[in-house]
């Protein structure tokens, strides 16, 4: 079937068991999201109970990403050896040990090692998700069930906001913040069981020498019509090529398509979202709000993130990549923009909290239908499979260094220039990455990853191109 009949075919039916798989490895999602989202509200009450100064705040929510950054390192190499299957039940026992020991930590120190621990396994569930998913996920539909790695990350945030809220300020006569990072245990134990029961990713099993394995799953998830030219597609681009590592990735038709992981990595984190997510309590209780109604305030934000990213999954498949990206970033640009601006307005003491506040969601909901959920999509469609997973480990890397970056410097960044400065200059930064989407980003919907792969051979072999698109069929590239 062409891309044409495959477009025109986009509203058929599918097998419900796909939605099942695709929820379940979400979950890895979710698991990310949560992380990223407790803290920002459990800081609030660690502060407190280990007298930390701003440096060690930004010591506390930064160390999970150093592991995160060891762990998309090791998991995309991890994922191609060992499989998809195998990495995400590991991560999610990690995650339940880590969570439990952070709960239990009696001093900052201790704190900060589970952290480092836990984020091992937020670096793997970053990969193995939406690489999962989008190795089952028939190519109509690949851009909403991939987007669901995204929608778990924001329900996982709405639900640490929730539980923030819930634990504040103790429970039970212990301590809130305990219950808030131990909360993340009960959903890395239903991501471990889920998962335990389903298959292993059939493009994986081809990849491995194990086709029959494959067929098997496919047949559960594709039509009889579907079955065998997708399983002769993936074994014709599985047997042409052998095991990738990283020395792979320095191939000229690999680098392109690695500089646009890797640049759309760092614009997600230097934008400056995980700087709301995991610092809006933080900024809100500086403008009068207190711990309650800060933590209260960022539900909202959660909520929005996770409406808008439902929108972006109706969307994804129906106008395509490039534009959630555009629309999405320069609405962000917008919003820092006036974030800045309403800390050099005189005269809004008693309003300036709702401002900020309003501008946060605004700026929330801009990310939810671009940046957010399409860098995840991007990043496990645009690799050949032979070194899918290892490169979208080296995307993943990056943006957990740019994630580091931002996260151990934005306290420390407001003390010095003050908030308006640090918004403007995201919102330079936002601009940027504006611009380079709108150069170099290619759009991927409604093709098969083994016509991408091929399509961006062909490109590399003429010359390639720099539309920001692909090539609509192999045909319509000129053969040298």
């Amino acid at each position: 079937m062409n891309t044409l009949d495959r477009l025109a075919n986009a509203e058929r039916a599918h097998n419900p068991f796909i939605y099942v798989m695709a929820m379940i490895v979400a979950f890895n999602g979710l698991l990310f999201g949560f992380d990223t989202g407790v803290v920002s509200g459990a800081l609030l009450y660690i502060r407190g109970s280990f007298h930390l100064s701003t440096l060690l705040q930004e010591a506390v929510v930064s160390s999970v990403l150093v592991g995160a950054m060891v762990g998309a390192f090791t998991g995309g190499n991890l994922a191609d050896r060992f499989g998809r299957r195998r990495l995400t039940i590991v991560g999610s026992i990690v995650f339940f040990v880590a969570s439990i020991g952070m709960a239990l930590a009696t001093n900052v120190y201790m704190l900060i090692a589970w952290r480092l621990i836990e984020g091992v396994a937020v670096g793997f569930a970053s990969i193995v998700g939406t690489l999962y998913i989008s190795e089952i996920a028939p190519s109509d539909i690949r851009g909403s069930l991939g987007f669901f790695q995204q929608l778990m990350i924001t329900i996982g945030i709405l639900l640490a906001y929730v539980t923030n809220y819930v634990f504040a300020p103790t429970f039970l006569g212990i301590v809130g913040w305990r219950w808030m990072l131990g909360f993340g245990a009960v959903p890395a134990a239903i991501l471990g069981i889920g998962v335990y029961f389903m298959p292993e990713s059939p493009r994986w099993l081809i990849n491995n020498g194990q086709p029959e394995k494959a067929k098997e799953v496919l047949s559960r998830l594709r039509s009889h019509d579907e079955l065998a030219d997708e399983i002769e597609q993936i074994r014709t681009v599985s047997e042409a090529e052998q095991q990738g590592s990283l020395a792979d990735l320095r191939e000229a038709w690999v680098r392109p398509a690695l500089i646009v992981g890797i640049a759309l990595a760092f614009i997600q984190q230097i934008t400056g979202v995980n700087s709301v997510i995991y610092y809006a309590p933080t900024v809100l209780q500086g403008l009068g709000f207190s711990n309650v109604a800060s933590i209260a305030g960022t539900v909202g934000v959660g909520i929005v993130n996770t409406v808008l990213t439902v929108v972006a999954i109706l969307l994804a498949d129906r106008v395509g990549r490039r534009p959630l990206l555009l629309v999405g970033t320069g609405g962000m640009a917008v919003m820092l923009v006036i974030l800045g601006g309403s800390f050099f307005v005189p005269g809004l003491a008693g309003v300036i909290g709702w401002i900020t506040l309003v501008s946060m969601i605004l700026y929330v909901a801009f990310f939810a239908i671009g940046l957010g959920p399409v860098y995840w999509l991007l990043i496990a469609e645009i690799y050949p499979l032979r070194i899918r997973g290892t490169a979208e480990g080296v995307a993943s890397v990056f943006n957990w260094l740019a994630n580091f970056l931002v996260a151990l410097t934005f306290l420390s960044v407001v003390d010095t220039l003050g908030k308006g400065i640090t918004f403007w200059i995201l919102a330079a930064f936002t601009i940027l990455g504006f611009i380079f989407i709108y150069e170099q980003v290619p759009e991927t919907m409604g093709r098969s990853l083994e016509e991408i792969e091929a399509e961006l051979q062909d490109r590399a072999l003429v010359g390639g191109e720099t539309t920001g698109e692909l090539p609509t069929s192999r045909d319509d590239v000129d053969r040298p």
